[in-house]
């Protein structure tokens, strides 16, 4: 019998995740609300693989946790937007002793420690998805670029999901340490990603601006600096070598290493604006950034390391988010941003 998956949310990489496993037969269950859970049942997943379809009809699917009181988890995979967490926590802690290990997909670096305090570290395996995974709806993902996965290795389930994922061509790593996972992870989820919020431009056009180019170089030294003064050394991930992107941003001279930035923020993202550009315009009124930016500035205040532009675009996106500035104050206005920063 194969393991049984609990799948907390259908979006882009839930659907990836749960269907590539459901395809090999194992037992996947979709955790979503309730006002999405007769449209996902009806139409079924949809999914294109690097150019293949593949379709699975009526997914089971749950819209409550209680439901693991009566049927037994292998795992819980954690595929919702980091904002989300706040608001699963009461429940994961009410059900406590009901719960599997949960594996945590989120973005940022805080989470797994937030989810620890809630439900106990042992509970909790670090993770993320390094496959570039477009949403078309719920349900309804395309794989514009295979890369892969990867999760600590700090729980015997781990070893025991290494090749149950590979088989699903998931393409899983192990790593022994989960700090220098998340934070790999979360160096290269703040390539061209505030700043084409911001400003209403592409991660290309960003790169290819020499002042905002340099306004990005910024943000990535100032992350690398947090992640030294902590001991953290950045590990490559699947598809991703974190630590050549770390060597050049260091070292090697910016009119040098802007062509580099280009030509690898052009093709990982394959034409699709990033998460922050997409959760402001879509008028979520949610955004990502205070867990990836906003992280990098507390993480630098604890260890006294400033972070002036990580801090600017946390506060700036934030602002448009909760609609404090109007979206059209920076838009395609990359000098009114740049008269922001403080001097050096």
């Amino acid at each position: 019998m194969g393991f049984r998956f609990l799948i907390y949310g259908a979006g882009a990489i839930g659907t990836y995740i749960g269907g590539s496993l459901s395809l090999q037969g194992h037992q996947v269950v979709f955790l979503e609300r309730d006002q999405d859970l007769k449209a996902l049942q009806s139409r079924g997943l949809r999914m294109d693989i690097d150019g293949t379809q593949y379709q699975i009809p009526s997914p089971t699917c749950i819209s409550s946790l209680d439901e693991i009181k009566e049927s037994k988890f292998d795992l819980i995979i954690l595929a919702l937007k980091t904002y989300h967490l706040v608001d699963i926590l009461p429940d994961l802690k009410r059900l406590r002793k009901y719960l599997p290990p949960i594996l945590c997909l989120q973005n940022g670096v805080e989470s797994e420690k937030i989810l620890a305090d809630h439900i106990g570290e042992d509970l909790v395996i670090p993770g993320t998805v390094t496959s570039a995974v477009e949403r078309k709806g719920k349900g309804d993902i395309t794989v514009r670029r295979l890369r892969g996965m990867a999760a600590a290795d700090n729980h015997p389930i781990s070893r025991e999901i290494l090749p149950i994922f590979n088989q699903a061509g998931l393409n899983l790593k192990l790593y022994a340490q989960p700090e220098s996972l998340k934070w790999s992870k979360l160096l290269t989820n703040l390539m061209g990603n505030a700043s084409s919020a911001i400003l209403n431009l592409t991660p290309a056009q960003i790169y290819s601006d020499p002042d905002l180019f340099d306004l990005e170089h910024k943000q990535l030294r100032e992350t690398l600096k947090v992640m030294s003064r902590m001991g953290i050394p950045p590990v490559n991930l699947p598809g991703v070598p974190v630590k050549l992107l770390a060597l050049v941003v260091k070292y090697l001279p910016r009119q040098l290493s802007r062509p580099i930035f280009l030509k690898a923020i052009g093709g990982g993202r394959g034409g699709k604006m990033p998460s922050f550009h997409i959760d402001l315009y879509n008028g979520r009124g949610k955004s990502e950034v205070d867990q990836l930016n906003g992280a990098v500035v507390r993480a630098g205040k604890k260890i006294d390391v400033p972070t002036p532009v990580n801090q600017l675009f946390t506060r700036v996106l934030c602002s448009l988010i909760l609609g404090e500035e109007p979206i059209k104050k920076y838009a395609n206005k990359p000098e009114v941003l740049l008269a922001l920063l403080p001097n050096d």
